[in-house]
């Protein structure tokens, strides 16, 4: 079991580093949003696991981009369902969201 102040903490990481802040309360309870965070753009959801399989796989895709000095991006696609998705790095998604503003 996790302490509450600890993934309490993490979501009020995630709400600045992203220009949000942290939905009060429990999600949809607080009629903001149902996501952990309250952003005018993205909906955000957090999770806090001692471990996901999924880290261990960006780990190494990490570890080879180090390499190339280029930023991890881990896409994953699920055989017989439509769409994929991205795994990057909170700081990385931040830098590139900047970049985006910027030019």
């Amino acid at each position: 079991m996790v302490a509450r102040d600890t993934w309490k903490k993490f979501e009020r990481k995630v709400a600045k580093k992203l220009g949000g802040v942290r939905t009060p309360l429990s999600g949809s309870h607080s009629r903001h949003t149902s996501g952990d965070v309250i952003h005018d753009r993205f909906y955000v959801e957090c999770k806090y696991r001692s471990r996901f399989a999924v880290v261990t796989l960006f780990d190494e895709v990490k570890e080879r981009a180090k390499k190339e000095g280029k930023i991890p991006i881990l896409a994953l696609k699920q055989k017989n369902r439509r769409g994929e998705l991205v795994v990057l790095d909170l700081d990385d998604f931040v830098d590139l969201l900047e970049v985006n503003r910027c030019g």
